[in-house]
């Protein structure tokens, strides 16, 4: 009987202390979480929308987590308070213009508060000073701007359909052109005797040139065309 006191005793030593050291593993767990065992200092900021930010949540700083959402406090219909701790050795590096939005763990993790670099030149923090919010653009709208492109790629593509449809079935001027032979054909000796009529334009004019009576008109305009380019080089050599 003895025996199995003491095995009992013993047993519930050992729950007792295992108990104790998982109690004091978390307390120095959420401990860490939350900055209780590091210099701290507060910030604090407003947002007309927190968009699913809770208490706890983390706050980042150039990529890194520098504290945790201490509180959220609705201040009236418009306007979410809330206040933030960050570690002590993060303020010597955020501004007093910085600004602080909400974004999210990956597509759609946790929300968290994302602080900005701010200006160089501008003042540091300090501790509990109020800083500026972006307002964080919610989900469904993003969702709703992209069925409407959606939306409106399917209607034009079903209007390049339509359209390619008709060319096809030799239908408008264009399908006529692509579809009769004899559109086509057409087309190919107007284009050869606009080239012809080009080419005995040309021999005309170079006939004109050469022209007794007309032979000072063109002399007389190459000469200005030659002295407005002398003009043109020496203006460009002045500069």
């Amino acid at each position: 009987m003895e025996t199995e006191n003491k095995g009992f005793k013993i047993r519930l030593g050992l729950f007792i202390i295992a108990g104790l050291t998982l109690f004091l593993l978390a307390i120095f767990i959420i401990g860490k979480q939350k900055n209780l065992f590091d210099p701290v200092f507060t910030l604090s900021t407003k947002f007309q929308n927190v968009s699913g930010l809770q208490v706890g949540s983390a706050i980042r700083f150039s990529g890194i987590n520098v504290g945790t959402v201490d509180n959220i406090e609705i201040l009236n219909d418009s306007i979410v308070k809330v206040d933030m701790i960050i570690k002590k050795d993060v303020q010597k590096f955020i501004r007093a213009d910085s600004k602080a939005g909400i974004g999210s763990e990956g597509i759609i993790g946790d929300k968290i508060i994302v602080i900005s670099q701010g200006n160089s030149t501008s003042k540091l923090v300090k501790n509990g000073q109020n800083i500026t919010a972006t307002e964080p653009i919610e989900t469904d709208a993003i969702m709703r701007s992209i069925e409407t492109t959606a939306g409106n790629a399917a209607l034009a593509t079903n209007e390049i359909n339509e359209i390619l449809i008709k060319i096809n079935s030799g239908e408008g001027t264009l399908g006529r052109l692509i579809q009769d032979k004899t559109m086509a054909n057409n087309l190919d000796k107007t284009l050869v005797n606009l080239k012809n009529s080009s080419k005995g334009l040309n021999e005309n004019m170079e006939a004109a040139k050469s022209n007794f009576l007309l032979r000072g008109y063109f002399n007389k305009k190459k000469k200005a065309a030659e002295k407005k380019k002398k003009e043109a080089e020496k203006a460009k050599n002045k500069k």
